[in-house]
């Protein structure tokens, strides 16, 4: 029959031009001219008229046939090329999402910073000066002008890194204070942050690396009550609240009477944990009255004058400060912990 044949040609041939066409237009194309309302499709259902009834049936089915068949090819190979593009769209536009977005990204003060900055701002409104001095010290002012010479077992306390010219990374910032009596003399208010070394074996609540502010005043009939007062005002300006101390004996070459004192874990709040080794307690501020040899040594006469001194650790109080369980976290650089600041 000539509608059957003509049935069978168009499909062969356009399932050819679906084949051959290498654009989603030409796909289209091809698909109009076979399938469209004006398409050959449609031209040759218009003979069927022309058929016998018995005919009719037959040649029906064969159309339908056709037609879903060419349908199903022409969707088959628009999804192709349409996975295709994607694939080229995706490739051109891929990003890693696990980068940092591009441009200035906001940022904050190290939590270190923060305590810094709030205690200098607290010590230079009752009238203290912020020195600074060098990370790599002479053995003078880190040990002897600190009431420490060679022989004194005190130097056991601190493991300290030298150099091989005789320096060494300071083990505290203290021999800021030593620089500061020299060029200053009395009477001085001053504090003295920095970063320190120490030959430290790494763990929750020790670093090679950390950061201390010392502070020291010198001025006529000093007394432990003076060094009292600035504590607790200290104190009260850290932590913004009422935290549990105690003020105990302690050895330091450099004052006499020394004191430790120590503030209640404000991680377990007592009970005990890593960071204050189960004690519940955390060594939080050394102090005392400067001894009168370390007056002598920067060239100030102890029977006229007199001072106390004071070093914390800034990183253990930042520590306290914020409930962080482990030192490491604040050495490490890891923005995802230091964006909570």
């Amino acid at each position: 029959m000539v509608v059957d044949t003509s049935l069978e040609e168009l499909r062969k041939a356009t399932l050819a031009r679906f084949a051959s066409a290498t654009a989603l237009d030409e796909l289209e194309e091809a698909r109009v001219q076979a399938l469209g309302r004006k398409g050959t499709l449609a031209a040759i259902s218009k003979n069927f008229g022309k058929l016998a009834p018995e005919e009719r049936a037959h040649t029906g089915k064969l159309l339908n046939a056709v037609k879903n068949e060419l349908e199903a090819e022409y969707e088959r190979k628009k999804a192709a090329f349409e996975r295709e593009a994607l694939a080229q769209r995706l490739s051109r536009e891929w990003i890693d999402v696990t980068l940092p977005a591009p441009g200035i990204r906001p940022g904050s003060l190290h939590p270190v910073t923060q305590i810094q900055e709030e205690i200098e701002d607290l010590f230079t409104s009752l009238g203290f000066a912020i020195l600074d001095g060098p990370e790599v010290e002479t053995e003078e002012h880190n040990f002897d002008a600190l009431n420490i010479p060679p022989t004194h077992p005190a130097r056991d306390m601190q493991d300290t890194f030298w150099l091989t010219n005789g320096h060494l990374l300071r083990t505290h910032t203290s021999p800021v204070q030593v620089r500061g009596m020299r060029k200053f003399g009395p009477p001085l208010r001053m504090i003295a942050p920095g970063r320190t070394f120490r030959n430290e074996e790494v763990d929750a609540s020790h670093e090679h690396t950390f950061y201390q502010l010392e502070g020291m005043m010198i001025d006529r009939d000093v007394s432990v009550a003076n060094l009292i007062y600035f504590m607790k005002t200290l104190l009260s300006g850290v932590f913004h609240r009422d935290v549990t101390v105690r003020l105990r004996p302690g050895y330091f070459p450099f004052v006499e009477p020394g004191f430790e004192l120590d503030i209640q874990c404000l991680i377990c709040g007592g009970s005990g944990c890593s960071v204050c080794k189960q004690s519940g307690w955390v060594e939080l501020l050394p102090c005392g009255l400067i001894h009168p040899n370390v007056l002598r040594l920067s060239n100030i006469d102890p029977d006229e004058w007199s001072g106390f001194a004071f070093g914390l650790g800034l990183t253990r109080l930042a520590m306290m400060r914020y409930g962080i369980d482990d030192i490491r976290q604040l050495q490490g650089g890891d923005l995802r912990f230091l964006n909570q600041f």
